[in-house]
């Protein structure tokens, strides 16, 4: 049995998948979502094995949305009027890209290959392509209360360990993350992003201010007037990235 999400901003499109998925046996459709951030909350709460998967959408786009959602990931087939997306997709190594309106022949196609998929040796692959999608794009889901929100990397001041919990913190407000932030060191954008301490990672567009102590420690001021703790061992690397160097990257 094969349970499918259906993500489309337009009701009539996910009615349309609805009435031709119902011949083909062995599938249950166990929800639908009309944008990115219902999709990733949805991916979240009923853990589908597939998700039908429109691009273009409001908030985030289907692509986006695959970029940020928790292992482990279902299989994705996209659904979108728009063919310049197809690249992108297959570097995600979405099992299929439909053009809509979508067909009878193709949707069914799609589901035997979401059965024959060989996910154990893709694995890696996918996360490799996941890791250079969040590199150009960087949107995180963040929880707060019993909802999740995708968060743009633009909004991002910093993040912290504290308490045993990840924390993403806004201008606003602050909301909680399942990375821890050796997670997130690996897998945010150095050119945007520094790790100033164990405890904390900021958004090189938000510091102000670098503040030199005694014992050869130092404190960033951020544009919300936070001031944070740089250990000894960063503070040249982060005032080299903050003059504009470039940070090395092994292999090349």
């Amino acid at each position: 049995m094969i349970r499918i999400l259906l993500v489309d901003d337009e009701q009539a499109a996910r009615e349309r998948l609805r009435q031709m998925l119902g011949p083909i046996p062995d599938l249950e459709i166990v929800g639908e979502a009309a944008d990115g951030e219902e999709a990733v909350q949805k991916v979240v709460e009923l853990r589908p094995d597939l998700l039908l998967l429109d691009i273009q959408m409001p908030g985030c786009s289907g692509l986006e949305v695959a970029a940020c959602l928790p292992a482990p990931r279902p299989q994705i087939v996209f659904c979108t009027a728009f063919d310049q997306y197809a690249v992108d997709a297959f570097e995600m190594h979405a099992v299929d890209y439909l053009l809509k309106p979508v067909n009878r022949v193709r949707l069914a196609r799609a589901i035997e290959r979401v059965r024959h998929a060989d996910s154990p040796g893709a694995g890696s692959e996918v996360e490799r392509a996941l890791q250079a999608l969040r590199a150009r794009n960087t949107r995180l889901l963040a929880r707060y209360g019993d909802g999740y929100r995708v968060v743009p990397r633009q909004e991002v001041v910093y993040f912290l360990s504290d308490g045993g919990l990840t924390k993403l913190c806004t201008r606003e407000r602050s909301y909680v993350l399942d990375p821890t932030l050796n997670d997130l060191e690996e897998r945010l954008d150095p050119a945007f992003f520094f790790r100033v301490s164990r405890a904390a990672i900021v958004n090189l567009d938000c510091v102000t201010e670098v503040m030199p102590l005694a014992g050869g420690l130092a404190e960033v001021v951020l544009n919300t007037g936070l001031r944070l703790e740089v250990s000894r061992r960063r503070l040249k690397d982060l005032l080299e990235r903050l003059a504009g160097q470039q940070p090395v990257h092994e292999g090349g």
